[in-house]
């Protein structure tokens, strides 16, 4: 069988102030027709950079590769005309990106940015486009938007935005899928499902597949091959049996043995309450009358009521539109919303801006897009230090500047990134300085918002310990909202389960997860065991 890519002593450089990074080195690997292959390693080992090379969207000039050659279909993609590469990229080749919010255009809605690939591509027009981008967004589990088109990708969840990404490039049945981190936004039921449309496809196309994950238990499900990187070079290369039951590498070892692990700090369950909300309520028009008013609502969070105690986590677990992210924001008074919101003994629901901003340092949040939460214009000392300027400006520069070195130091990465940018990290670098913006002002309560899909197994593990001794040391309250149900198993004292905006089940974590009572919540463990089994 003939090489459909062939990737072969592949460097990658980039020029910055401080000098030239080497972030890949002398890689090769090739994948032929119906083989899927995973680029695994911790974040910054340059497995999406490899993958960026094949489709030439590094920023060039100040990318460069000194050496090496990628060839498609015997095409040599290194240096081609930009004209050959827009007709292989969309139609050829395909790639999900990481981060959808940053990946997708604000400005169109989902239809026009799906349809534009198979316009551009295959000619298809009115009704015949309509028809295909409906079939898409059946198969990748959006059943519920297809009366949405109109969307727009600030309108959906994190989940729904990744699988219209997934749509897209599959829109055109491409000979090779790159797929950079395709289920690191999805719950588990929907990644189960995403795993099984790709295996599905590839059956059916015999498309190849590369896959670029820091999630092994996806990697032992889905592909044929292995290829380990660390700090840019391949390090390890094998097939997935041999390299899951025989790792050679001491680095592939570490990596295999890590996973998020332990539980919640033991903490007294009657601890003094931080935050509380009655009957909370956010309903978002759907459809308006002739004369504006609505007629139908999306009741994304409806009736929910909840009490958080000081220093305790909550979880929330449900799948993607399920109304999580929107709880957290109601919560932080960040979406407009009914009912009561106690905070720390005051009733916060009626404040206005000005009155809510000097509580604004006691309730942070982390953001699931990491990317697409912080400026680009803004250097990363910049960016965690941002909320000083404000709470505090009783602090003189080298005092900012000292709890900006600390902050980074806390989330394990080096001072000395503070004067560099977010283009210049790898996704969960990202999300650490992420992290870090939100304890630099040492808030009393933290909405995590998927803080961990971002990051390789290994680091996952160390935010999680981390965020445990922050939370011992400083008595923190985190209300925890993820997909990935062993991180909430190991932070989280208490569990809420929702669906469809209301609440299916809530309890401790050990009820949850050992006696669940409610089907949504059985099948949600079921498909996370399965998962794992796979």
């Amino acid at each position: 069988m003939s090489k459909l890519l062939s990737v072969q002593n592949l460097d990658v450089h980039f020029k910055t102030p401080s000098g030239v990074i080497e972030a890949v080195k002398d890689v090769s690997f090739d994948l032929k027709k119906g083989e899927s292959l995973a680029l695994v390693g911790e974040s910054g080992s340059g497995k999406s950079v490899t993958a960026k090379s094949i489709l030439q969207l590094l920023p060039y000039p100040m990318a460069s590769h000194p050496k090496g050659s990628v060839l498609f279909k015997g095409q040599e993609l290194i240096g081609a005309p930009e004209s050959t590469m827009q007709a292989i990229r969309g139609d050829k080749i395909g790639m999900i990106f990481q981060e959808p919010l940053s990946a997708l255009n604000p400005l169109h809605n989902i239809e026009k940015q799906i349809g534009e690939i198979l316009e551009l591509h295959k000619g298809l027009t009115g009704a015949e486009k309509k028809e295909r981008i409906l079939d898409l967004m059946e198969n990748v589990g959006l059943e519920g938007l297809t009366h949405r088109l109109g969307a727009y990708p600030h309108e959906l969840s994190g989940g729904q935005r990744q699988r219209v990404m997934i749509a897209m490039a599959l829109a055109n049945d491409p000979d090779l899928l790159i797929a950079d981190e395709p289920t690191t936004a999805l719950d588990v039921t929907i990644q189960a499902q995403i795993l099984e449309l790709l295996k599905n496809l590839q059956e059916r196309t015999n498309m190849a597949l590369l896959l670029i994950s820091h999630d092994l238990h996806v990697v032992q499900k889905m592909v044929d091959r292995v290829c380990v990187m660390k700090e840019g070079e391949n390090v390890e290369h094998n097939t997935t049996k041999a390299l899951f039951s025989m790792p050679k590498h001491a680095y592939t070892r570490k990596l295999l043995s890590a996973q998020p692990s332990g539980q919640a700090i033991a903490i007294d369950d009657m601890t003094p309450v931080l935050i509380e909300a009655k009957n909370l309520k956010i309903h978002f028009p759907l459809q308006k009358n002739f004369f504006g008013k609505p007629i139908s609502f999306v009741k994304a969070v409806d009736d929910i009521s909840l009490t958080l105690r000081t220093g305790r986590t909550l979880g929330i677990v449900g799948e993607s539109g399920s109304g999580k992210s929107t709880l957290g924001f109601a919560l932080l008074k960040l979406l407009k919303s009914d009912g009561c919101i106690h905070f720390n003994g005051q009733e916060i629901s009626a404040f206005s801006p000005k009155e809510f901003r000097p509580l604004r340092a006691d309730m942070q949040i982390v953001f699931q897009d990491p990317f697409g939460s912080l400026s680009p214009r803004m250097s990363i000392g910049q960016i965690v230090g941002e909320g000083l300027e404000i709470h505090g400006k009783h602090l003189s520069k080298e005092d900012k500047e000292g709890r900006i070195i600390k902050a980074l130091e806390d989330v394990h990465l080096d001072p000395e990134t503070r004067h560099r940018y977010p283009h210049e990290f790898s996704g969960g670098q990202r999300q650490r300085v992420s992290i870090a913006r939100a304890l630099i002002l040492k808030p009393k309560f933290i909405v995590m918002d998927e803080p961990t899909s971002a990051l390789d197994m290994s680091v996952q593990s160390e935010i999680i310990d981390l965020l445990r001794e922050l939370q011992e040391k400083h008595t923190l309250t985190y209300m925890f909202i993820s997909h990935d149900l062993r991180v909430i198993r190991a932070v989280s004292h208490d569990i809420l389960v929702m669906k469809q905006g209301q609440v299916v089940e809530s309890g401790s974590t050990q009820e949850i997860f050992d006696a669940p009572k409610e089907d949504y919540t059985k099948n949600l463990m079921r498909a996370a065991l399965d998962l794992k089994a796979g």
